[in-house]
């Protein structure tokens, strides 16, 4: 079985291409093509699975064409679409320079210095000047968004996927 912290997240699929069961594959991290490793590992009901890969092609400087063994169709491509995807660590040499995006820390919950925890990082929206952590609730599934902002962070625990964040007063309203 595959442990969380044998592995380190790259980026997602996104949906198929076109009919043979390629897919399109996001990527934060390009260390699946600097790296010999035979396959990528997949999150599927919080369970870490490896899918082989047949082939892959860049399609942009951050996205992907990939085709992993026994996924011939759309269909089947399609049981992809949105699933996290993880680089195994065993591969990577310890001299290996592994490049840390925002999106390492998505699944990290955060605790807030005065609030406690405030919740788990669902997504990051780069979509603005300033970056932002989206966050779910545990309590009521609630969104709250955070700035992105170094800042706000005052410790990362990785072994644990907490990220420790001392927010402004009055930033955050949690009722």
């Amino acid at each position: 079985m595959i442990r969380e912290d044998e592995v380190l997240r790259i980026g997602k699929f996104i949906k198929p291409h076109g009919i043979k069961g390629e897919i399109a594959f996001a990527f934060d991290n390009d260390i699946f093509d600097r790296v010999d490793c035979p396959y990528l590992i997949c999150s599927i009901d919080n369970i870490l699975v490896p899918f082989f890969i047949k082939s892959y092609r860049f399609k942009g400087s951050d996205t992907a064409l990939i085709l992993l063994e026994d996924i011939e169709s759309e269909i089947q491509a399609k049981r992809f679409n949105g699933l996290s995807v993880y680089f195994p660590r065993k591969y990577l040499d310890e001299n290996e320079e592994v490049e840390l995006t925002l999106n390492y820390f998505i699944d990290f919950i955060v605790i807030d210095k005065q609030l406690g925890e405030i919740g788990t990082i669902t997504d990051i929206d780069e979509s603005t000047i300033n970056t932002l952590f989206l966050l779910k609730r545990k309590e009521n599934d609630n969104e709250i968004i955070i700035p992105a902002s170094d800042d706000f962070i005052t410790d990362i625990d990785s072994e644990k996927k907490i990220l420790y964040v001392d927010l402004p007063s009055g930033l955050v309203d949690i009722d």
